[in-house]
């Protein structure tokens, strides 16, 4: 019966493992949050992958070229720092291909992505931070401890930060945009957090149309990469508080700060008002989206990511305690 399976599985669209599923993910037009007059918003929905998010695409590209090079072998263990979402991805993976993984995080992240890690057999170490807070302190300090891990015999550290294997992963989404649009992209907007994605995405993008602007996206609360000092923010997943090591200023055409309140609400909007559920750093994008689309007028066309699930948020403030809800 599993012979018959290997053979037809072609046909019948049934995949060998969970991680022939990463990717083609759909592209989804934006309706309501839109304003007249604004251009044409269109939003990759990577909370279709495995994991929810995104990072599952990084996460196997950096596990895939470790492995090929040597770097990472059978029985060794994985290590990283991650908020959450890159966890939950690389726990993905390693239990798919059976490797240990050590994950450092903080008590400052989703305690639904610490869980989902957990559950996916992920060893968690947290770094307690202030208030809950992201800092450039508390970023700084999971990478030493990440450090310190990974000297130890039979350990792999995918660095994130500084993995430029991670850019390749995400290339087929650039070539998924393009395919889907049709060709017809004017910008591609995404916020930063190792600056992987947008490297990755845009890459493809500007090879087939050189004339593409690309708009990067950071918290306001810590817009270094607009000139301005580091700061506490609550947008998981990017804004480190210093330039990751893969920016490349030359890349962008322009960088558009984001408070946290507001990519929370608008967060909270696109489920309400799109039937879109995501996460804060996803409504920070949309809201980079509307402020660069108003500008270009309803003739332009822009593409920008919901990089993760809304389930990934449930027990954060960004879906506690919304309109609506009531208790008896």
């Amino acid at each position: 019966m599993s012979a018959g399976i290997e053979r037809t599985s072609g046909i019948m669209g049934i995949s060998g493992d969970v991680l022939e599923t990463i990717g083609n993910t759909p592209l989804v037009r934006l309706c309501s949050v839109v304003p007249p007059g604004c251009a044409e918003i269109f939003v990759k929905v990577e909370g279709r992958n495995p994991t929810g998010s995104m990072k599952d695409r990084m996460a196997q590209a950096m596990i895939a070229r470790a492995e090929s090079d040597g770097r990472l072998r059978a029985g060794d263990t994985v290590v990283e720092y991650t908020g959450g979402s890159t966890g939950a991805s690389l726990a993905l993976v390693c239990a798919a291909k059976g490797y240990r993984l050590r994950i450092v995080s903080s008590d400052a992240f989703s305690e639904d992505k610490l869980i989902q890690m957990a559950a996916f057999g992920a060893e968690l170490t947290l770094i307690p931070s202030e208030g809950g807070l992201i800092t450039k302190a508390l970023i700084l300090s999971m990478i030493e401890t990440a450090r310190e891990f990974s000297r130890r015999p039979g350990t792999y550290w995918t660095d994130q930060l500084n993995n430029t294997d991670s850019i390749a992963g995400y290339h087929p989404m650039g070539e998924e945009i393009w395919e889907q649009s049709g060709g017809r992209i004017d910008v591609f907007i995404q916020s930063v957090g190792t600056t992987a994605s947008l490297r990755g995405a845009s890459a493809p993008l500007k090879r087939r149309d050189p004339r593409l602007r690309v708009v990067a996206v950071e918290p306001a609360e810590s817009a270094v990469l607009s000139g301005c000092r580091p700061g506490a923010h609550r947008i998981e997943g990017i804004g480190i508080g210093y330039p990751p090591p893969m920016w490349d200023p030359a890349l962008v055409d322009e960088v558009v700060p984001i408070s946290t309140d507001d990519a929370e609400e608008m967060a909270g909007r696109l489920a309400r008002e799109e039937g879109l559920f995501t996460g804060t750093s996803s409504g920070a994008n949309v809201l980079a989206t509307i402020q660069v689309g108003q500008r270009l007028g309803p003739r332009a066309r822009i593409v920008t990511l919901l990089v993760d699930s809304g389930l990934k948020y449930l027990s954060t403030a960004v879906y506690r305690r919304r309109p609506g809800h009531t208790s008896r």
